[in-house]
């Protein structure tokens, strides 16, 4: 067998180990970071640069907490039996890349942070996020919720999207601060 074909034969088993692995979140603690991150840049809720985003980190802040604690919420409340597999290859390549375009997206209403938002709000709600985390991991891995944009997510590629929301929106906050 020639060198170009073996590689032609094993790019695409490479690739689908890459698409698998980058698809999951299994340790328990998958957002620390983020959340070290999130508590670190409260007390910068105010700063704002309109050349990078049209809100204010104490919006993209709200709005990550909003999202991981309202995503816990429809998968306690889901049934597992109910879960469909699905396939969405818009999905697929977000979470292989682990990021999203900019302003393509437009956000739910429940996840929408209010106009003024508080300090110590933030804080009662990375607290809440960080328990709802616990929480999840007990849930059956069929646990669901219907996203949007990536249709119907198990519990697994649910912590996925979460890790990645998250992860967008703190570079957002990066640049905001210049960092």
């Amino acid at each position: 067998m020639r060198k170009g074909t073996f590689i032609y034969l094993l790019a695409p088993i490479i690739l689908t180990c890459v698409v698998l692995i980058r698809n999951s979140e299994l340790e328990t603690n998958f957002l620390d970071k983020q959340f070290s991150e999130i508590e670190h840049y409260i007390p910068h809720k105010d700063s704002i640069d309109t050349l990078v985003s049209k809100v204010d980190v104490a919006w993209h802040l709200d709005h990550s907490l909003k999202t991981i604690n309202k995503i816990c919420e429809a998968l306690e409340k889901s049934d597992p039996k109910a879960f469909k597999f699905n396939i969405n290859l818009t999905r697929i390549a977000v979470f292989t890349y682990g990021d999203f375009t900019r302003g393509v997206a437009q956000s739910p209403k429940i996840v929408l942070p209010p106009k003024v938002i508080f300090k110590d709000s933030l804080y009662v709600q990375l607290e809440e996020a960080s328990k709802n985390l616990v929480k999840i991991e007990s849930l059956d891995t069929k646990a669901h919720f219907k996203h949007p944009y990536f249709n119907v997510l198990n519990k697994k590629q649910t912590k996925r999207f979460l890790k990645v929301h998250t992860h967008h929106h703190l570079k957002i906050i990066k640049d905001i601060l210049k960092e």
